[in-house]
């Protein structure tokens, strides 16, 4: 959590010097919130095992707002400058909120906020709730992209266009293909986010991870009708189950593949959304125009630019999510001990920005998604430049057993120096007419293509 004092950017007004607008899943708002949440699902737990008082859950549930249904609160009246006085001071800003938290209580409510929990119980289950809702809101987006997308490539299916490897002509493709495999990049990623997100855990361990705080309360604390064990098993099972969070097999502390795993998703994510935006980006080049973007930008020196500028805040998203996935990948190497020093304070602004940064990507890709158009003449036009020279791998594959090698390769220098292709075939390779016109469709050489369009899993034929 970032430690300024100011009042977060709302989800509707844009960084000053991000190409994103922040979503209410990622902002310091919806951290503090995580966090509220979860001190009071941790009360809420305590008097689900028969420990606190009822009277106690009613305090908090109207202090801070619980809503059973979506399991979380619904308001904070938070002193922002003193949770992030907190954080310097204690190098978190859990003992802040603690404070705050207990003083808008009576001293009998108090004493249950955070009972037996440590500073990292909090942040880290407080963390997994925004990766949750940060996961799903992402999800819905890339829905929408995939959808978009594909509704192109099947618009699109049957246009032959150049397809270009180590940025030259290469082959004939479908204008469909291409934006295809956009579609299943993203798709791809869209899966492994939903898994990443589907079964995050609740952390509860206390000091150092044997939940030995938690057991004491149950040992000294009147009501209990189970051994102290068995009561804190249960409080970890209550816990999550306030949260509509998973409860852990152990505490993970210093095993922090539950922050890399949906990292490493989010990094996924971003690198599906740059090749997306890479490519528009490319094929909106003024002297390539074979897509064009309704949504395009200015320039502050030349009235005449139309920049793409959702397609290059998405490349940007894919330059940066990388690094901060290998700072969570770094922390997790170093969570040292019981409770790390440094690598856990390391995670939390590494996290929060890379759910912030995808999240951004993924809305900026639903608008680039909207507003994309293909471009049929240019498409024409890029195709003629290459002339025959396009067809030089079907030509050197379809013609050995009609003309024997030696004219094969005299044909090929003839499509490749962009001769009169069909003229050669016809005079010097005496091929009939039919079989020239079908050698040299390009229609006829871009293999697959079609098929790769019909087999989207959304495809719907006009």
């Amino acid at each position: 959590m970032t430690t300024d004092a100011t009042p977060s950017v709302p989800p509707t007004a844009a960084r000053v010097l991000s190409p994103f607008v922040p979503s209410a899943g990622a902002t310091d708002d919806a951290v503090i919130m995580a966090l509220v949440s979860a001190e009071v699902a941790l009360v809420r737990a305590w008097i689900r095992v028969g420990l606190a008082p009822s009277s106690v859950g009613e305090q908090v549930d109207q202090v801070w707002g619980w809503d059973a249904t979506a399991r979380r609160c619904t308001r904070h009246s938070l002193d922002r400058a003193a949770l992030a006085t907190s954080l310097a001071q204690h190098g978190n800003p859990v003992i802040g909120l603690v404070e705050q938290m207990r003083s808008a209580l009576g001293a009998d409510a108090a004493a249950w906020v955070h009972r037996g929990a440590t500073s990292q119980d909090i942040l880290d289950t407080a963390l997994m709730i925004v990766t949750r809702d940060v996961t799903r809101e992402a999800g819905t987006a890339l829905t929408a992209v995939e959808a978009n997308l594909t509704a192109l490539a099947v618009a699109n299916r049957d246009v032959t266009a150049v397809a270009r490897t180590l940025t030259q002509h290469a082959v004939p493709t479908t204008a469909g293909a291409r934006v295809a495999g956009w579609v299943r990049g993203i798709a791809r990623a869209r899966a492994r986010l939903a898994h990443a997100g589907e079964a995050l855990p609740v952390q509860l361990g206390g000091a150092a991870g044997t939940l030995a705080s938690f057991v004491e309360v149950a040992r000294t604390q009147q009501g209990a009708t189970a051994s102290p064990e068995d009561v804190v098993r249960h409080l970890v099972a209550a816990f999550a189950d306030e949260l509509g969070l998973t409860a852990p097999a152990a505490p993970w502390h210093t095993v922090r593949a539950d922050v890399t795993e949906p990292g490493d998703a989010l990094v996924q994510v971003c690198d599906a959304l740059a090749k997306f935006g890479a490519d528009v980006a490319t094929l909106s080049r003024t002297e390539i125009a074979e897509v064009s973007v309704s949504s395009a930008g200015g320039s502050s020196a030349m009235p005449h630019k139309r920049n793409p500028v959702a397609a290059v805040a998405l490349r940007s998203a894919g330059m940066r999510a990388p690094m901060l996935g290998a700072t969570l990948h770094v922390a997790s190497a170093s969570a040292v001990d019981e409770r790390p020093d440094g690598a856990w304070h390391a995670e939390w602004p590494t996290l929060q920005d890379l759910l912030e940064l995808a999240l951004g990507a993924c809305g900026t890709a639903v608008e680039l998604s909207q507003s994309l158009t293909i471009n049929l003449k240019e498409i024409a036009a890029n195709l003629e430049l290459s002339r025959g020279a396009i067809l030089s791998e079907r030509l050197s594959i379809a013609l050995p057993p009609l003309v024997g090698p030696e004219v094969t390769t005299a044909a090929v220098r003839v499509a490749s120096e962009g001769g009169d292709l069909a003229g050669f075939l016809t005079s010097q390779a005496k091929l009939p007419g039919a079989v020239v016109a079908e050698i040299t469709d390009l229609t006829n050489a871009t293999g697959l293509a079609t098929w790769l369009v019909d087999t989207l899993p959304t495809a719907e034929r006009p």
